[in-house]
C-alpha cells in the first residue's frame, strides 16, 4: 500500500524561504571578503529575513483566520436551516397524525354503532 503525503502551500513557501537563508548565508561565509563585511551583511540578512519571515506569519495566520470565521459563519447558517427545517416538519407530522388520528375515531365510531366515545377504551 503507498501513500501520498500532501505538502501544504505554507510549508512550500517556509522551506523555499529556509533554504534562500541557508544558501544566502553560506555565500557569504565563503566570498572573499573581510569577517567584519561579512557579519554585518549577514546581520542584516538576517534582520531581513526575520522581517520577512514575521510578515508571512502574520499573513498567514490572518488568512487562516479570516477562513475560521468564513467556515464557522458557514456551519452558523446551515445549522440555523437545519432547525428550521425540521420544526417545520415536525408540525406537519404532528398535524397529520392528529389528522389520522381523528379520522381512525371517526371511521371506529361509524363502524361500531356511532355513539361511542372515541376517547374510552374497548
Amino acid at each position: 500500500m503507498s501513500s501520498e503525503r500532501r505538502i501544504s502551500g505554507s510549508a512550500v513557501v517556509l522551506a523555499f524561504l529556509l533554504g534562500g537563508a541557508l544558501g544566502a548565508g553560506l555565500a557569504l561565509l565563503y566570498a572573499p571578503e573581510s569577517g567584519k563585511r561579512n557579519r554585518e551583511r549577514l546581520r542584516r540578512f538576517a534582520e531581513e529575513a526575520q522581517e520577512k519571515t514575521g510578515e508571512a506569519v502574520k499573513e498567514f495566520r490572518d488568512k487562516a483566520e479570516d477562513q475560521v470565521r468564513e467556515w464557522r459563519d458557514r456551519v452558523e447558517e446551515v445549522v440555523t436551516v437545519g432547525k428550521e427545517f425540521l420544526e417545520e416538519k415536525k408540525d406537519l407530522l404532528t398535524s397529520a397524525y392528529e389528522a389520522g388520528k381523528e379520522s381512525f375515531l371517526r371511521e371506529k365510531q361509524k363502524l361500531t354503532g356511532g355513539d361511542a366515545d372515541p376517547a374510552s377504551p374497548r
